[in-house]
């Protein structure tokens, strides 16, 4: 019989047969939960969920929560709730496990949930404040009222640098 073992997950795959071992889905991460991570899972997720138009989809061992691009995940432990929230802004606050820089824009916030009760403000102020400025960072507002998307601005700024660098020899200094 033809066929390979795959690399990430070593399960025998038949020639022609389908395989993708990445595949999930939020009920095989959220399956083996205890009953109170799951109760704060639900409330978790409809949370989300009433802020607006969105896309909820697992990703390897996360569940991503995005509008242009992810404002928060889920990672669920055995434990407890690994809640990562992208602000524009760092948070102090006892919830607060670690806060790292994601990007110029932006830090991830990283809080622990282990219960219902703890998906409650300031943490769903939180996940409010994500969604709104994952909106505001896709989309900038021009002085004149138009949209200028971000990646546009970008490649103008790299273009003027480029012709500025090109345009003006440099003098030797001694």
């Amino acid at each position: 019989m033809a066929g390979r073992e795959c690399y990430h997950c070593k399960q025998w795959v038949e020639e022609g047969e389908a395989h993708d071992c990445w595949t999930t889905t939020e009920s095989a991460l959220t399956q083996d939960l205890s009953e109170d991570l799951r109760d704060a899972w639900e409330r978790l997720r409809e949370t989300a969920a009433s802020f607006g138009d969105q896309r909820i989809y697992a990703s390897h061992n996360s569940i991503m929560f995005s509008r242009k691009s992810c404002y928060f995940f889920v990672r669920p432990k055995k434990s407890f709730l690994e809640v990562c929230v992208f602000l524009g802004r760092a948070v102090k606050a006892p919830q607060v496990r670690r806060v790292v820089r994601a990007s110029k824009s932006k830090a991830v916030h990283i809080i622990q949930v282990r219960h219902r009760d703890e998906v409650e403000p300031p943490l769903t102020d939180w996940l409010q404040e994500a969604y709104v400025l994952s909106d505001v960072l896709a989309m900038k507002v021009n002085v004149r009222g138009g949209v200028v998307k971000h990646a546009a601005k970008r490649s103008d700024t790299k273009k003027s640098k480029t012709s500025r660098k090109s345009s003006a020899p440099r003098s030797k200094r001694r």
